[in-house]
Formats: C-alpha cells, sequence, structure tokens
C-alpha cells in the first residue's frame, strides 16, 4: 500500500472493513489526515448505498472486494493488516473473531497494529448483542432527552450526535492516541474499543456537573443552554425563516436586545420568571420582518445571532464559502 503524500499523516496505512455510519466517517477522517486507507468492500456493498460519486465517506479511500465468507476471505484481510498501521472495523461483538479477522489474529500477525473497533453498545454489557441505531444509543445517554421543546417530544438531530460526534471522532481520538504510543520506542499495538454509547455519555460531562451543581433542570427546554432562556434559542422570522440568538453574555445581549429594538421597557433576562414575557418579546419582533432583513441588522455585529440555513443554502454562505 503507498501513501497519500498529504496531510500530518502521510505514510499511515490504514484498512477499513466496510460497513455503514460511524466506521467509514472514522476512516474517512484519517485519510482526509492524509492516510493511505483501502477499504475492504464485501461482494453486493455494505448495507444502504448512495451512488458512488455522492457517498463522501469514501472519499480519499482506495477499494478491495473480499468475500470474509470464504476460505480465503481472511488470509486476505490478514495480508493486509500485517503491512498496515491501522485496522478500523464496525460489526457486531464477535463478528470480527468468527470471520477470522479479529485483535488476535491481527495483533499476531502485526504487534504494532492499532485495532480500531466501532459499536453502538460496546464489546461488553446487558445490550452488546443488541441491533440499534444512533437514536436508541443517545437515548439511554439523557443526551436525546435534553433536545426538544418542553411541551413536546424530544428531537432527533439526525445522527449527528451518536454516530459521527460520539462514535466517529471518539474512535479517531483513541486511534491517534493508540498510534501515537505503537510508533513510540517500545510501544506496541492495542485495540481500541470506541462505542457510540460510551461517547455520548461523555460528551454529556458538563451538563452532568451542572445538574449535580444544581445548575441545570433535569427537565427539557427549561435550562441556559437548552432552550430554556429567551437569548439562547430559535425565533421565526416574517417569511417563515429563523433565527438562531446566542447572546449569553451581558455584553452580547446588549448588543442583541439595541439591534433588536427592545433595549428599552424589555423584561429582566436576569430574573427567571421574565422569561416567558421576553421571549414573547423577543419573538414579536423577529416576526415584523424577513430572514434576510434581520441578517443584514445584525451582520457583523457581536449580538450572536444568526439565520439558520438549509443544508443546501449553507455552502453558499459567505463565510463557509471563504
Amino acid at each position: 500500500m503507498a501513501d497519500s503524500g498529504h496531510g500530518p499523516l502521510s505514510g499511515v496505512r490504514v484498512v477499513e472493513l466496510a460497513g455503514i455510519g460511524p466506521g467509514p466517517f472514522a476512516a474517512m477522517l484519517l485519510a482526509d489526515l492524509g492516510a493511505d486507507v483501502v477499504r475492504v468492500d464485501r461482494p453486493g456493498g455494505a448495507g444502504p448505498r448512495i451512488a458512488p460519486e455522492y457517498d463522501l465517506t469514501n472519499r480519499n479511500k482506495r477499494s478491495v472486494v473480499v468475500d470474509l465468507k470464504s476460505p480465503e476471505g481472511a488470509v486476505r484481510v490478514l495480508d493486509l493488516a500485517e503491512r498496515a498501521d491501522v485496522l478500523v472495523e464496525g460489526y457486531r461483538p464477535g463478528v470480527a473473531e468468527r470471520l477470522g479477522v479479529g485483535p488476535e489474529e491481527c495483533l499476531a500477525r502485526n504487534p504494532r497494529l492499532v485495532y480500531g473497533r466501532m459499536t453502538g453498545w460496546g464489546q461488553q454489557g446487558p445490550l452488546a448483542d443488541t441491533a440499534g441505531h444512533d437514536i436508541a444509543y443517545i437515548a439511554l445517554t439523557g443526551a436525546l432527552g435534553m433536545i426538544g421543546p418542553p411541551d413536546g417530544p424530544p428531537a432527533v438531530p439526525a445522527n449527528i450526535l451518536g454516530d459521527y460526534a460520539g462514535g466517529s471522532l471518539y474512535l479517531v481520538i483513541g486511534v491517534l492516541a493508540a498510534l501515537q504510543h505503537a510508533r513510540a520506542e517500545g510501544g506496541k499495538g492495542q485495540i481500541v474499543d470506541a462505542a457510540i454509547v460510551d461517547g455520548t455519555a461523555h460528551l454529556t460531562a458538563m451538563i452532568h456537573g451542572m445538574l449535580a451543581a444544581g445548575g441545570w433542570q433535569d427537565r427539557r427546554g427549561t435550562n441556559l443552554l437548552d432552550g430554556g432562556a429567551p437569548f439562547y434559542g430559535t425565533y421565526e422570522t416574517a417569511d417563515g425563516g429563523h433565527m438562531a440568538v446566542g447572546a449569553l453574555e451581558p455584553r452580547f445581549y446588549a448588543e442583541f436586545s439595541r439591534l433588536l429594538g427592545i433595549e428599552d421597557g424589555a423584561p429582566d433576562r436576569n430574573d427567571p420568571a421574565a422569561w416567558g414575557a421576553l421571549r414573547t418579546a423577543i419573538a414579536a419582533r423577529f416576526r415584523t420582518r424577513s430572514r434576510a432583513e434581520w441578517t443584514e441588522v445584525f451582520a457583523h455585529s457581536d449580538a450572536c445571532v444568526a439565520p439558520v440555513l438549509s443544508l443546501r443554502e449553507a455552502p453558499a454562505h459567505p463565510h463557509l464559502a471563504a
């Protein structure tokens, strides 16, 4: 396998046992950083697929098709692992072992290999062998229960929070740390076991601290950062668009209230009992102009206000384009 020649991971060789969701995304990040990633595809594909030209998680990768259920399949993967620095797999617990490409077999061939595992529930525990998807993993961590209005069901954040933040990013962090160790004098390879439920739970660390300190209510839409505060949330505009407001600090809020036109006579933001009235006043003002008009009002200010853009709109925003 040849390295890509670009990026901080240039020269690092990665074998990805193809799957769906967080595993491919993690391997994509390694490839983006310059690693030479060879994706081992199964005959017929790994599951739900989109046209290759649109599958961004496979960018910067090379591919080889291997039938791991055939007698020679495991041998081909072990040959790749022997020459690799990292292997990434996202099977259910025990599947890689049954296929003959588990950590024991791979590390026997390559003692310095970093063997990265991506699962939803982890390798052990009551739910380890149970099927699941992002929404179930984040539901059990308490993270899903924090998102959404107080008078409605939890809002589903696509599969970004669990699969990619709690899963892929934690796997990549672990792989990079293990790779650093493996390449140090006297270092050796090891297994990096990343579970989406673990990573997502870890993402709630600050909130748990606030909850223990009495600074967070265990109810949706009642806190400083979950839409409970009227100066941290979204508001509808006259044309049906929305503006996002994050005017937490007093000086940013002063700029926000001035530009919005409510600095005189608005309910006290420091009094939670007045938050309902303040939200009503802010909402009424935002409904008087279009999203584009409010975007212009708050442009280049420190009010911490931004238009809520769609996926198709976002790439054309001047800052993202730049």
